[in-house]
């Protein structure tokens, strides 16, 4: 028997997650939604129903950023921030065979996932270089590949990472409070919670995320540190916000427990990625990686990430870095958040380099 038959032979055959009822209610469970390949059928009916489908991304925007873009054949450009790449494949295709494509991401876990899938669509390394990096990094990246004729940074979370209760970005599954994008590095949000002071907590939960009950939650999180009844699952954390909102009038309580989750899980991956820090690396390294007359589009999807995004653009425009920005922000269709509910909060500004 050939070593090749042998290694298929001793191979263990593995059985699909079984569950309960007619349909699949856990991540894992979800195993034709996180094959889109295999079972297109499946995603589409996700989709139609106006859900993004376990394990998949849906990029927002991308009639508008390439409307804005003019992408050509031959130009050279950087995605920021891959993700699931489907941003990335918009730019490849109209690339035509012709230039390169760039592309940045810190997350070990799905830049494995997405280069491959890029590869089997037919965009190998003559085409596309995929580093492992922080896009705060894009000098260090334009000294390698030389400057860049337009870039993407698409600043919200991959809904990928969102939905896998085991990277801890959400409150509605149990798993450990993470919310690392690079969970190899750094400290997580629970060992985070450990150590921090009130004071510290109060103005985290403020100024990332303008969370009104800010010092009631910080409170709760205070006291059981101080009984060593830590914080360090995504449940406790959800707990302890329903124990400081307990004075809210009951028909009022469930609506102001989910906004303050989001908001505190907000602030937390703010404060543990260190993302305002990281955001504003970028946008001060941002002019001298464009050639003259480079686009670059900026996605956010909360207050704060605009607000720098804006004065920057406003800054550079003011000093002549910038030959034009856009005035207003440019959000999503109607249509385009009925059938992807997570672009609502989506904001777009761009900026064009001077000649």
């Amino acid at each position: 028997m050939s070593q090749e038959n042998q290694n298929i032979q001793e191979e263990p055959h593995k059985r699909r997650v079984r569950y309960k009822g007619k349909y699949p209610r856990n991540y894992k469970e979800k195993y034709k939604e996180l094959n889109p390949e295999k079972y297109q059928d499946t995603i589409e009916k996700v989709i139609r129903k106006g859900s993004t489908p376990a394990g998949m991304h849906i990029s927002i925007c991308v009639n508008e950023i390439l409307d804005f873009l003019q992408i050509q054949p031959g130009q050279q450009g950087l995605d920021a921030t891959l993700g699931y790449g489907g941003h990335t494949r918009r730019m490849l295709e109209k690339l035509q065979g012709k230039g390169h494509m760039y592309a940045l991401d810190v997350d070990p876990i799905e830049i494995v996932k997405t280069k491959k899938r890029l590869e089997d669509a037919g965009y190998g390394e003559d085409i596309l270089t995929i580093k492992q990096t922080n896009f705060r990094n894009i000098d260090k990246v334009a000294e390698e590949a030389g400057k860049f004729d337009f870039i993407l940074a698409d600043l919200g979370v991959s809904s990928m990472q969102i939905d896998n209760p085991d990277r801890g970005f959400t409150y509605k599954f149990d798993g450990p409070l993470d919310l690392r994008l690079d969970p190899e590095k750094g400290e997580s949000a629970a060992e985070r919670l450990r150590e921090v002071s009130y004071e510290e907590l109060v103005g985290m939960f403020q100024e990332n995320s303008d969370e009104p009950y800010a010092e009631e939650i910080a409170t709760v999180i205070m006291k059981r540190n101080r009984t060593k009844n830590y914080v360090e699952t995504t449940i406790q954390m959800k707990e302890a916000i329903e124990e400081a909102l307990s004075f809210v009038p009951e028909k009022e309580r469930k609506e102001a427990v989910k906004k303050s989750c989001q908001r505190c899980f907000q602030a937390l991956r703010i404060d543990v990625n260190s993302e305002f820090e990281v955001l504003y690396d970028f946008l001060d390294k941002l002019p001298d990686a464009l050639r003259p007359g480079g686009r670059v589009a900026i996605l956010t999807f909360h207050s704060g990430e605009d607000r720098l995004v804006k004065r920057a653009f406003k800054a550079g425009a003011k000093a002549g870095v910038y030959s034009e920005v856009s005035k207003d922000v440019i959000r999503p269709s109607a249509e385009e958040c009925a059938r992807n509910p997570r672009a609502r909060s989506t904001k777009m500004r761009w900026a064009v380099k001077a000649e």
